[in-house]
């Protein structure tokens, strides 16, 4: 469905920055985590993207990124990432921080609708998909988006992220 005629679907800071094209489903919360909704729903996992929020310190302050891979890729943390936010050591966000900060549920976060100053760091096989399926900022839905459409709404970067 159109997600701008189904804002209940989305998390508020998610809301506020929709994109042209834009679809969002309902789904069931339990099954919001990527390998059992890829299997409930029939999405193959290189359809589906994973968002996760890093972090890294410089000079005693915090950097934030998104980083979006296919479910089927694991990012490179400690090289790739680590250098582009140019810290001496990188890690996922914690749970509550990320929560906290995004706006979002865990589980669901995206990267639609994060903090204007995170860079959105997006791996470039997720650019070459007609489609993927994202979270919605909620665990009860899930959008879909082009890969190059999810480059374009979020200002992210492409760059090669995997391992």
């Amino acid at each position: 469905m159109p997600a701008a005629d189904h804002l209940d679907l989305l998390a508020a800071p998610v809301a506020k920055a929709l994109a042209p094209g834009l679809r969002v489903a309902e789904i069931d919360p339990a099954l919001s985590d990527t390998a059992a909704f890829c299997e409930r729903y029939g999405v193959a996992p290189e359809d589906s993207a994973n968002c996760v929020i890093v972090a890294g310190k410089r000079g005693g302050v915090t950097r934030y990124a998104a980083v979006m891979v296919l479910a089927t890729d694991r990012a490179d943390v400690n090289g790739v990432i680590r250098k582009r936010l140019d810290v001496r050591k990188v890690s996922f966000a914690p749970q509550q921080e990320a929560v906290e900060l995004t706006g979002m549920e865990y589980g669901g976060i995206t990267p639609l609708g994060l903090p204007e100053d995170w860079p959105v760091l997006v791996d470039e096989n997720v650019t070459k998909r007609s489609f993927v399926v994202i979270g919605s900022g909620l665990r009860r839905s899930k959008l879909a988006i082009s890969g190059p459409d999810l480059v374009a709404a979020t200002g992210g970067e492409t760059l090669v992220l995997t391992l």
